[in-house]
């Protein structure tokens, strides 16, 4: 039985966590609707990894109140994100669009992995490098070498 709790439990952390109080929500259920779909795409600047409709943070909420209102208002969705990225900047927007400003954000994570890879590989090349120069053969004992030059005069009375 108190496994069955525990399940519970667990499984209740792993649902999202609806931070959009009732108070927020608008009244017209297409108003609605769109705002919160909207605020999927908008990043909490306190959280930075949640939507702002995910987050319960106070700015999160604040800016849920301010796209609503701007809803109400008439703007569009690209009219709302233009105001909220002049206000906060492309960070604001779970998926920056591309440009000069924005290649940090984008091919950053890139860059810096393959800078790694590249060390780590003359890393190891280096490393290879050094130890098959300072490993050298050991010299032919005298038995052996009889047996080269008796397989060389064999190959030689072949041909």
């Amino acid at each position: 039985m108190r496994n069955l709790v525990l399940a519970l439990f667990l499984c209740g952390l792993a649902l999202p966590a609806l931070a959009v109080n009732p108070s927020e929500m608008l009244e017209d259920p297409a108003q609605e609707a769109r705002a919160r779909e909207l605020s999927k795409e908008i990043r909490c600047l306190v959280c930075q990894n949640q939507s702002i409709d995910d987050s319960n943070a106070g700015l999160a909420r604040d800016l849920r109140v301010l796209l609503r209102e701007r809803i109400v208002a008439g703007d569009d969705d690209a009219e709302i994100k233009e105001f909220l990225v002049e206000r906060y900047g492309d960070f604001v927007l779970l998926k920056p669009p591309v440009k000069m400003s924005t290649y940090v954000l984008w091919y950053g994570p890139l860059a810096v992995g393959l800078l790694g890879a590249i060390g780590v590989a003359i890393f190891l090349l280096r490393r290879r490098g050094s130890d098959t120069a300072s490993v050298a053969p050991a010299p032919l004992s005298d038995e052996e070498k009889r047996r080269v030059e008796a397989l060389l005069e064999e190959q030689d009375g072949k041909a």
